[in-house]
């Protein structure tokens, strides 16, 4: 015999009950650190220049590589990373030239180049690491000077033998760290191709005459100063040149179009307003996309920006404290490191291994891991590559300090946040609802040592 019901039930009550409800729930919302630690600064005329002292450096940027099975061949355009020839643009010569770099590979303990031996290569990395190896102050005899890996060059020097006949020889040994593949150009085979090229002599008597103009440690144009003196020595006169195409950051967009159905919002809207909560998720996801675009845009990304000169490779793999150090070491007033979580993890196991335990910092309440003072931020939009190694950046920022600063522009018509703008499109004729949702910003680096970049941090657990 079945149990007759005597009271109502939970589900026929439910019909006459008001729910309570949540505002709509979205999952990829970040911390946006970045967004809020970076100063801000405004751009009125939608252009920021970026004034700096004249330079006469050419940088040492990294080569490409197209890999077909296992043969590995430089992208032609990305040789005008080598000094001697950056700016120039003979796509023809330079796709000749990248033909002229024979393969080969080398293996972990592997001599690549030996102190005092003549210099008659040019080297580039495609893949693996390789350490240089010097002599220390105090008889060491191999003290890591630093350290090459994937897309770095050296020996270079051997390019411009070809017009001053200097015979040059390698300053530290370079070894293989770990086995992997080098691209190698023999300086007889550049040598061919500049007797051939009238233009090509012409770049390489440029760099020449750059390279015998007066400049300082930072590659500027010198200032001439006295000091010590005594008496009533001459003193030099001088003047600080700048450069005369300073480079200009235009102001990058983010939009989308916010569609909303009029039935929903005249039927729909209460207990919550439809629109008011479409648009605080829309909202959301452009600003994570502004994110993203700042550290990894190819034009004003952070990542991309940073100079060959501040882009360093860890000691061994994972980041260490040591790592840190050297990162911190190259400039001054570090505002802030920003790291993927997976990478902070790695930095904490390191520190756990030695019996470190850094200190938090206070910011804004929250309590931020931190090395040396320098808090460590959490920023998942640096990539993970292969799920294997990624990066960490160091920053110091304001226009005060000469640092990194962000861009934008405030004001703008229909403003919903400082910088983003909310517009009413009008209603189609499909009775939906439109808005234009926009944000404009940009980020720039004032001085090359702004930003540092510690590459290749292996952020994989090792196994137990």
């Amino acid at each position: 015999m079945t149990d007759q019901q005597t009271a109502l039930g939970t589900a026929a009550a439910k019909n006459l009950a008001t729910t309570t409800k949540t505002p709509p729930q979205m999952q990829g919302i970040t911390s946006r650190w970045l967004l809020k630690m970076l100063p801000w600064v405004q751009v009125a005329g939608g252009t920021y220049r970026v004034n700096r002292r004249l330079t006469y450096s050419t940088g040492r940027g990294r080569l490409s590589f197209a890999q077909t099975g296992s043969e590995v061949r430089i992208v032609p355009p990305t040789l005008g990373e080598l000094p001697v020839l950056r700016g120039f643009d003979d796509q023809e010569l330079l796709t000749e030239l990248a033909g002229r770099f024979a393969q080969r590979e080398f293996e972990a303990g592997e001599v690549i180049a030996q102190r005092g031996a003549p210099v008659d290569h040019v080297l580039v990395v495609a893949h693996g690491k390789i350490r240089k190896l010097g002599d220390g102050k105090f008889g060491d005899h191999d003290a890591v000077l630093g350290t090459l890996a994937n897309g770095d060059h050296f020996g270079d020097e051997a390019m411009t033998e070809v017009l001053t006949g200097a015979g040059t020889t390698w300053a530290y040994t370079a070894k293989a760290a770990t086995a992997g593949t080098l691209l190698a150009l023999p300086k007889e085979a550049f040598a061919g191709l500049v007797d051939r090229s009238p233009e090509l002599r012409v770049q390489v008597d440029l760099f020449l005459a750059e390279a015998e103009l007066a400049q300082d440690k930072h590659g500027q144009a010198a200032i001439e100063l006295a000091a010590g003196h005594e008496g009533e020595e001459e003193l030099p006169g001088t003047y600080v040149d700048y450069e005369l195409a300073p480079r200009e950051y235009e102001l990058s967009v983010a939009q989308t179009v916010l569609q909303v159905h009029s039935r929903v919002a005249d039927l729909y809207n209460q207990p919550m307003n439809q629109i008011e909560q479409q648009l605080k998720l829309t909202v959301e996801a452009l600003r994570e996309r502004q994110e993203y675009e700042m550290v990894n845009n190819p034009e004003f990304g952070l990542l991309h920006n940073a100079e060959h000169e501040q882009r360093i490779h860890t000691h061994g793999g994972p980041p260490t404290p040591d790592d840190m150090d050297e990162l911190l070491s190259r400039r001054r007033g570090s505002s802030m490191f920003l790291a993927h979580p997976r990478a902070i993890a790695a930095f904490g196991r390191e520190c756990s291994k030695r019996g470190l335990y850094p200190d938090a910092v206070d910011v804004g309440g929250h309590r931020i891991p931190s090395w040396r003072g320098v808090p460590i931020f959490p920023c998942g939009k640096i990539p993970v590559n292969g799920g294997h190694t990624s990066s960490i950046l160091v920053l110091r920022t304001g226009e005060d300090n000469q640092g990194v600063v962000g861009l934008h522009q405030t004001g703008l018509p229909d403003e919903y946040e400082p910088g983003l703008s909310v517009r009413f499109m009008g209603i189609n004729e499909k009775a939906v609802i439109q808005y234009l949702v926009s944000t404009y910003f940009s980020a720039a680096v004032l001085v090359p040592d702004a930003i540092g970049v510690l590459e290749n941090v292996e952020v994989a657990h090792p196994r137990d």
